[in-house]
C-alpha cells in the first residue's frame, strides 16, 4: 500500500530496457521498475562496496525500502503489504539487486521465503501477528531449512519438535541461515513424527529472540556480505503450539511450495548482478582506448557484449514466465526451476565476462567488476544448487512428456 501511495500518484513515461521497451509491462509494473531503478542508483550502489567491505547491514536502506512497500510487495494490502504480483516483485528484486545483491536477498528472504508461506498456509492469528509487523521494513523473518549433515535433501530434517502439553520442544540446528541474526523470526521445518520420514516434518513459526535458541557465528562469505548468515541452534527452545503452520507433517509440502516461489526471488536476483555487469562493462569500453580505438569498436568485445546479453534477457523471459505462471495459478515448479538456473548461470558467465572486459581493472576492488563475481557466485548454490535445479526440471519433464 504503501508504494502505491508513493508512485501510483500520476502517469509516468520512461525508457525502459530490454524486453520493457516492447510495452509488454503494463504501466503500473513499470513505474515500480523506474522506482526501484531510480532507489538502488541513489540508496544502494554509492554504498554497495562499503556494504561488501564492511559486511555492513543496510537498515536504513531496509526500511525505506519497507516504506516504498518493497519487503512485502505480492502481500495483500489488508495484512500491510502492497498488494502487486510475482511479475512486479521479480522486477523489484531485479533492480533492487542490480544496485546491492546483498540487499537484493534480504528483500528477497523477506517476500518469498518467510511472508510467503505464512500467507499461504497461516491461520488469521498467525497473519496478524507473524505478516503485517513484517511488511515496512521494522522487522525481518527468515526461513530455516538446511542443516549441517543436510540441505538439499529437504525431507532429511534432523531438528526435532516434540509435544509437550500445549507446546513444541525443538531440538536441533539449522545451518546457513541468511538473515538469522537481524530477524524476529524464522519458519524452521523440524521432524515431529519420524516414523513418516518427510510426511512427518512440520513447519513452526519461531519468534526471535526466544529462550532456548542461541545464534551460530556469522559465517564470513565469499560475497553477499550484507547479508547475515549463521546457524539457528535449538536447546529444548519450547514453542507454543499455535505457531504451527498448517497441519501437523505439512513441513515438507510448505517447504518445497516456498522454495518454488524463492527460486524466482533469487532467479531475479541474480538478473541483477548480470544486468549491473552488462553496464559496467559496456560503460567501460566505450571510455577505455585500445590500439587507439574504444574497446567498444574492437569485434571481440562487441562478441562478447552479444553474448552477455542473449543469456541475459533469456533468463529474464524464463524469469518473468515463471512469475506470470505462478500469478495465474499454474504449475510452476519446472520453470522457477529453469529461470533459477538459467539466471543465476547468467550472473556468473556475465560478472567472468565483465571482469575480462575491464582486464587488470576487473580485478581490483576499485571497480564493481570482482565483487558482481564474487555475488554471482551464491546464486548456483542457495535456494537449491544449480544441480538440484537440473533434477527438478528433468524430473517434470519426464512426466510431462509420459516417459
Amino acid at each position: 500500500m504503501a508504494l502505491f501511495g508513493r508512485i501510483i500518484t500520476k502517469s509516468h513515461h520512461f525508457k525502459t530496457r530490454g524486453i520493457a521497451t516492447l510495452g509488454a509491462l503494463p504501466e503500473t509494473h513499470q513505474m515500480l521498475q523506474k522506482t526501484c531503478r531510480d532507489f538502488a542508483d541513489n540508496e544502494l550502489k554509492p554504498i554497495a562496496s562499503k556494504i561488501d567491505r564492511e559486511h555492513f547491514y543496510p537498515k536504513e536502506q531496509i526500511k525505506k525500502m519497507g516504506e516504498l512497500g518493497l519487503m512485502a510487495v505480492a502481500i495483500p494490502e489488508k495484512y500491510g503489504g502492497t498488494g502487486l504480483d510475482y511479475v512486479a516483485y521479480a522486477i523489484a528484486m531485479e533492480e533492487i539487486s542490480r544496485g546491492c545483491a546483498s540487499t537484493g536477498v534480504i528483500m528477497s528472504v523477506n517476500n518469498s521465503l518467510y511472508l510467503g508461506p505464512i500467507l499461504q498456509f497461516g491461520s488469521e492469528a498467525q497473519k496478524e501477528q507473524y505478516i503485517t509487523p513484517f511488511t515496512n521494513g521494522d522487522k525481518v523473518g527468515c526461513f530455516a531449512l538446511s542443516e549441517p549433515g543436510n540441505g538439499s535433501d529437504a525431507g532429511a530434517a534432523s531438528t526435532t519438535a516434540k509435544s509437550d502439553g500445549s507446546d513444541w520442544i525443538l531440538n536441533g540446528t539449522k545451518s546457513w541461515i541468511t538473515n538469522g541474526f537481524e530477524s524476529e523470526a524464522a519458519i524452521v521445518l523440524a521432524t515431529t513424527d519420524k516414523n513418516l520420514k518427510h510426511k512427518g516434518i512440520s513447519a513452526i513459526i519461531v519468534p526471535k529472540p526466544i529462550q532456548g535458541l542461541e545464534l551460530g557465528k556469522k559465517e564470513d562469505k565469499l560475497g553477499i556480505r550484507g547479508s547475515s548468515t549463521c546457524s539457528l541452534i535449538f536447546e529444548d527452545c519450547k514453542v507454543p503450539k499455535i505457531n504451527l503452520l498448517g497441519q501437523p507433517g505439512l513441513g515438507f509440502k510448505v517447504a518445497m511450495m516456498t522454495l518454488d516461489a524463492g527460486r524466482i526471488g533469487i532467479a531475479a536476483q541474480a538478473l541483477g548482478i548480470a544486468q549491473a555487469s552488462l553496464e559496467v562493462a559496456a560503460e567501460y569500453a566505450a571510455k577505455r582506448l585500445a590500439f587507439g580505438k574504444p574497446l567498444l569498436k574492437l569485434q571481440t568485445i562487441q562478441n562478447k557484449l552479444a553474448e552477455m546479453a542473449v543469456q541475459l534477457e533469456s533468463a529474464r523471459l524464463l524469469t518473468w514466465r515463471a512469475a506470470w505462471l505462478k500469478d495465474n495459478h499454474k504449475s510452476y515448479t519446472k520453470e522457477a526451476a529453469m529461470a533459477k538456473l538459467a539466471a543465476s548461470e547468467a550472473a556468473t558467465f556475465l560478472s567472468h565476462q565483465c571482469i575480462q572486459i575491464l582486464g587488470g581493472m576487473g580485478y581490483v576492488s576499485d571497480m564493481p567488476a570482482e565483487r558482481f563475481y564474487r555475488d554471482a557466485r551464491i546464486t548456483e548454490i542457495y535456494e537449491g544448487t544449480s544441480e538440484i535445479q537440473k533434477l527438478v526440471i528433468a524430473g517434470n519433464l519426464i512426466k510431462e512428456l509420459g516417459v
